[in-house]
Protein backbone atom coordinates (compact mmCIF):
# COMPACT_ATOMS: atom_id res chain seq x y z
CA UNK A 1 0.00 0.00 0.00
CA UNK A 2 2.85 2.59 0.93
CA UNK A 3 4.61 1.78 -2.04
CA UNK A 4 1.33 2.41 -4.32
CA UNK A 5 1.38 5.93 -2.41
CA UNK A 6 4.55 7.07 -3.23
CA UNK A 7 4.25 5.74 -6.91
CA UNK A 8 1.25 7.99 -7.07
CA UNK A 9 2.84 10.79 -5.76
CA UNK A 10 5.65 10.28 -7.46
CA UNK A 11 3.33 10.32 -10.78
CA UNK A 12 1.65 13.48 -9.45
CA UNK A 13 4.48 15.13 -9.10
CA UNK A 14 6.15 14.14 -12.47
CA UNK A 15 2.73 15.26 -14.25
CA UNK A 16 3.27 19.33 -12.65
CA UNK A 17 6.95 19.11 -14.22
CA UNK A 18 5.74 18.25 -17.41
CA UNK A 19 2.75 20.67 -17.30
CA UNK A 20 5.05 23.72 -16.29
CA UNK A 21 7.86 22.36 -18.83
CA UNK A 22 4.55 23.58 -21.37
CA UNK A 23 3.30 26.81 -19.65
CA UNK A 24 4.82 27.31 -16.77
CA UNK A 25 3.30 28.42 -13.24
CA UNK A 26 0.01 29.42 -14.50
CA UNK A 27 -0.22 26.00 -15.88
CA UNK A 28 0.42 23.36 -13.09
CA UNK A 29 -3.87 23.45 -12.14
CA UNK A 30 -4.37 20.98 -9.76
CA UNK A 31 -7.57 19.71 -11.85
CA UNK A 32 -5.35 19.28 -14.88
CA UNK A 33 -2.54 17.80 -13.03
CA UNK A 34 -5.14 14.84 -11.31
CA UNK A 35 -6.19 14.18 -14.97
CA UNK A 36 -3.10 14.33 -16.34
CA UNK A 37 -2.22 11.61 -13.84
CA UNK A 38 -4.61 9.44 -13.44
CA UNK A 39 -5.67 9.92 -10.13
CA UNK A 40 -8.70 11.70 -8.48
CA UNK A 41 -8.31 15.67 -7.52
CA UNK A 42 -9.49 14.18 -3.56
CA UNK A 43 -6.19 12.02 -4.12
CA UNK A 44 -4.34 14.76 -5.26
CA UNK A 45 -5.12 17.16 -2.28
CA UNK A 46 -4.29 14.43 0.10
CA UNK A 47 -1.18 14.43 -0.36
CA UNK A 48 -0.33 17.92 -1.50
CA UNK A 49 -2.48 21.31 -0.48
CA UNK A 50 -1.69 23.73 -2.64
CA UNK A 51 -0.08 24.34 -6.02
CA UNK A 52 2.85 25.57 -4.21
CA UNK A 53 3.20 22.29 -2.43
CA UNK A 54 3.06 20.46 -5.29
CA UNK A 55 5.76 22.33 -7.07
CA UNK A 56 7.78 22.32 -3.78
CA UNK A 57 7.93 18.70 -3.97
CA UNK A 58 9.03 18.54 -7.96
CA UNK A 59 11.77 21.57 -6.62
CA UNK A 60 13.06 18.72 -4.17
CA UNK A 61 13.01 15.75 -7.13
CA UNK A 62 15.09 18.01 -9.48
CA UNK A 63 17.55 19.18 -6.50
CA UNK A 64 17.55 15.64 -5.86
CA UNK A 65 18.71 14.69 -9.58
CA UNK A 66 20.97 17.82 -9.17
CA UNK A 67 22.83 15.93 -6.31
CA UNK A 68 23.47 12.82 -7.58
CA UNK A 69 25.07 14.56 -10.89
CA UNK A 70 27.44 16.94 -8.78
CA UNK A 71 28.77 13.93 -6.65
CA UNK A 72 28.90 11.53 -9.41
CA UNK A 73 30.76 14.15 -11.93
CA UNK A 74 32.42 16.53 -9.27
CA UNK A 75 33.36 20.60 -10.62
CA UNK A 76 36.75 20.59 -11.89
CA UNK A 77 38.97 23.50 -11.25
CA UNK A 78 42.91 23.89 -10.01
CA UNK A 79 41.31 26.01 -6.86
CA UNK A 80 38.37 27.32 -5.16
CA UNK A 81 37.44 29.80 -7.64
CA UNK A 82 37.60 27.45 -10.46
CA UNK A 83 35.67 25.31 -8.82
CA UNK A 84 33.13 27.29 -7.47
CA UNK A 85 32.72 29.05 -11.13
CA UNK A 86 32.33 25.39 -12.33
CA UNK A 87 30.28 24.31 -10.22
CA UNK A 88 27.67 28.01 -10.38
CA UNK A 89 27.86 27.17 -14.45
CA UNK A 90 26.30 23.72 -13.75
CA UNK A 91 23.25 24.52 -11.52
CA UNK A 92 22.80 27.90 -13.50
CA UNK A 93 22.43 25.66 -17.29
CA UNK A 94 20.75 23.29 -15.48
CA UNK A 95 17.79 25.29 -14.32
CA UNK A 96 17.63 27.93 -17.16
CA UNK A 97 17.93 25.09 -19.97
CA UNK A 98 13.65 24.36 -19.17
CA UNK A 99 13.11 27.98 -18.38
CA UNK A 100 9.06 27.48 -18.26
CA UNK A 101 9.68 25.08 -15.37
CA UNK A 102 12.31 26.95 -13.84
CA UNK A 103 10.36 29.82 -13.23
CA UNK A 104 7.64 27.95 -11.92
CA UNK A 105 9.75 26.41 -9.16
CA UNK A 106 10.92 29.13 -8.10
CA UNK A 107 7.92 31.14 -7.80
CA UNK A 108 6.62 28.19 -5.33
CA UNK A 109 9.51 28.75 -3.62
CA UNK A 110 9.11 32.38 -2.59
CA UNK A 111 6.07 32.20 -2.27
CA UNK A 112 6.10 32.31 1.07
CA UNK A 113 3.66 29.75 2.65
CA UNK A 114 4.49 29.06 6.37
CA UNK A 115 3.71 25.38 5.55
CA UNK A 116 6.37 25.06 2.48
CA UNK A 117 8.90 27.30 5.22
CA UNK A 118 11.13 23.85 6.49
CA UNK A 119 11.36 22.36 3.22
CA UNK A 120 12.47 25.70 0.98
CA UNK A 121 14.90 25.77 4.24
CA UNK A 122 16.24 22.38 3.24
CA UNK A 123 16.40 23.48 -0.22
CA UNK A 124 19.27 26.06 0.50
CA UNK A 125 20.58 23.62 2.84
CA UNK A 126 20.95 21.04 0.04
CA UNK A 127 22.63 23.98 -2.42
CA UNK A 128 25.19 25.28 0.37
CA UNK A 129 26.02 21.47 1.14
CA UNK A 130 26.65 21.26 -2.79
CA UNK A 131 28.87 24.44 -2.85
CA UNK A 132 31.03 22.66 -0.07
CA UNK A 133 31.65 20.12 -2.09
CA UNK A 134 32.52 21.81 -4.65
CA UNK A 135 34.84 24.17 -2.83
CA UNK A 136 36.57 21.23 -0.88
CA UNK A 137 37.25 19.53 -4.74
CA UNK A 138 38.33 16.37 -2.63
CA UNK A 139 35.31 14.22 -2.29
CA UNK A 140 33.75 15.63 0.82
CA UNK A 141 31.64 18.09 2.54
CA UNK A 142 31.27 16.56 5.88
CA UNK A 143 31.54 18.93 9.22
CA UNK A 144 31.76 22.00 7.37
CA UNK A 145 33.78 24.70 9.28
CA UNK A 146 32.19 27.84 10.40
CA UNK A 147 33.98 29.72 7.53
CA UNK A 148 32.49 27.29 5.00
CA UNK A 149 29.42 27.53 6.00
CA UNK A 150 29.38 31.25 5.61
CA UNK A 151 30.74 31.51 2.15
CA UNK A 152 29.11 28.60 1.09
CA UNK A 153 25.78 30.61 2.21
CA UNK A 154 26.66 33.94 0.87
CA UNK A 155 27.40 32.49 -2.41
CA UNK A 156 23.81 30.37 -1.98
CA UNK A 157 21.83 33.41 -1.17
CA UNK A 158 24.04 35.42 -4.12
CA UNK A 159 22.95 32.77 -6.69
CA UNK A 160 19.29 32.35 -5.44
CA UNK A 161 18.53 36.45 -5.92
CA UNK A 162 20.33 36.32 -9.33
CA UNK A 163 18.35 33.19 -10.52
CA UNK A 164 15.17 35.48 -9.07
CA UNK A 165 16.24 37.94 -11.43
CA UNK A 166 16.36 36.02 -14.39
CA UNK A 167 12.86 35.11 -14.03
CA UNK A 168 12.15 38.61 -14.52
CA UNK A 169 14.26 39.03 -17.44
CA UNK A 170 16.71 41.34 -15.04
CA UNK A 171 19.57 38.81 -15.84
CA UNK A 172 20.69 36.44 -18.59
CA UNK A 173 22.08 32.99 -17.90
CA UNK A 174 25.89 34.76 -18.58
CA UNK A 175 24.75 37.61 -15.96
CA UNK A 176 24.65 35.31 -13.61
CA UNK A 177 27.27 33.04 -14.01
CA UNK A 178 29.50 36.20 -14.19
CA UNK A 179 28.28 37.47 -11.14
CA UNK A 180 28.82 34.48 -9.20
CA UNK A 181 32.02 34.72 -10.57
CA UNK A 182 32.85 38.01 -9.02
CA UNK A 183 30.90 37.27 -5.56
CA UNK A 184 32.94 34.21 -5.00
CA UNK A 185 36.30 36.23 -6.25
CA UNK A 186 35.17 38.93 -3.46
CA UNK A 187 34.45 36.48 -0.56
CA UNK A 188 38.01 34.27 -1.23
CA UNK A 189 39.87 37.09 -1.85
CA UNK A 190 39.02 40.64 -0.90
CA UNK A 191 39.10 43.38 -3.27
CA UNK A 192 42.44 42.79 -3.80
CA UNK A 193 41.23 40.24 -6.20
CA UNK A 194 42.95 36.69 -6.66
CA UNK A 195 46.79 36.87 -6.59
CA UNK A 196 48.20 36.92 -9.47
CA UNK A 197 49.42 33.00 -10.67
CA UNK A 198 46.12 31.45 -9.38
CA UNK A 199 44.28 30.62 -6.53
CA UNK A 200 45.30 29.16 -2.91
CA UNK A 201 44.95 25.51 -3.16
Amino acid sequence: MKEELEERAGRIVQTAIELAEEGGFEAVRLRDVASHAGVALGTLYRRFRSKEDLLVAALEQETSELEQRILERPPKGDDELERIVAYFGIVTRALCRRPNLARALLKAAASGEQALAKRIASFHDRMEHLIIFSIRGDGSAEDPSELERRLANSLELVWFAMVMGWTGGLHSQTQVIDQMQCSAELLLYGAQGPPSGGGTS
